[in-house]
């Protein structure tokens, strides 16, 4: 009878374990329909500096939406970190500089391998200050900070070119350096200070050329607060970069032919009015 019992026991203990590995099949096969579903949606990574770049960005989104893409925004609030992510692949692209910027930083990270995928818009530089209201009033030995990346500090020097407060030597391209200055009529001081944080500069220097989208992001009004500003000629156009090879990508051909529809340039256009300027 006892030997009966155990068999029973056995037979049950089996069938039960039979029914477990069923259950667990299941299990997997739902999470596997799962998986297929979310991999419909292809997802892009974005790397992008907060204003205006994460904001056209989000504007982006719905539209993006449309194709079968998810865009994830990155934002930085740094000029450096943004391509080294790129390059590592924890990015799919980036979209926060112009190409010169682009072409000296890989001169100066041989390793990164990234290329334009497009051009959006142009963010004028500007001077700024709450010191005087016109750029004439600016006094001898007045200090002037400016950013300290190459592009961008060349840029400041051919805009205080622009504006009359010194001369280059002939020749000089944005690659500009302040041993590249050949007149300074008032002996003006430079304080160079990472683009980022120029801004913070403006309390304690006389004036300060500032990016318009971290102007921006300090409630300046590059169209209403700059003393002198960039026009509309300026070469400085704010790409997508991606890494070589993947310029033709469906989903980064998609990202770009949104980036350039009309929804796109209205919303720069409306929202700020002449602070950020389409380029296509």
């Amino acid at each position: 009878m006892k030997k009966v019992l155990a068999l029973i026991a056995a037979l049950v203990v089996a069938t039960l374990a039979f029914a477990g590995c069923g259950g667990s099949q299941s299990s997997s096969s739902s999470s596997s329909s799962s998986a297929a579903q979310t991999s419909g949606t292809k997802t892009l990574k974005v790397g992008a500096t907060a204003v205006p770049h994460a904001e056209i960005l989000e504007a982006a989104k719905p539209l993006l939406e449309k194709e079968g893409i998810k865009l994830d925004i990155v934002e930085f609030n740094d000029y450096v970190q943004p391509n080294l992510a790129l390059n590592d692949k924890e990015l799919d692209a980036n979209f926060f500089q112009h190409d010169p910027y682009l072409q000296n930083f890989m001169e100066e990270h041989k390793e990164v391998k990234l290329v334009s995928a497009g051009g959006v818009h142009i963010e004028p530089m500007g001077i700024y200050s709450k010191k005087v209201k016109d750029l004439k009033d600016l006094k001898e030995g007045a200090t002037i900070s400016i950013p300290n990346d190459p592009t961008n500090g060349g840029r400041a020097l051919l805009l205080l070119q622009k504006a009359g407060l010194l001369k280059l030597k002939d020749g000089v391209n944005e690659k500009a350096t302040l041993q590249d200055i050949a007149e300074n009529p008032k002996n003006f001081k430079f304080q160079e200070v990472e683009a980022a944080q120029v801004p913070r500069t403006l309390d304690d220097v006389d004036a300060a050329i500032i990016n318009s989208n971290f102007a921006m992001q300090v409630q300046l009004d590059p169209t209403k607060d700059s003393l002198f500003i960039e026009d509309s000629t300026s070469p400085y156009v704010n790409i997508v970069a991606v890494r070589q090879g993947d310029e033709n990508r469906p989903e980064i051909q998609a990202l770009m032919k949104v980036l350039h529809s009309q929804e796109i340039k209205d919303f720069i256009t409306n929202k700020y009015k002449g602070a950020v300027v389409p380029a296509f």
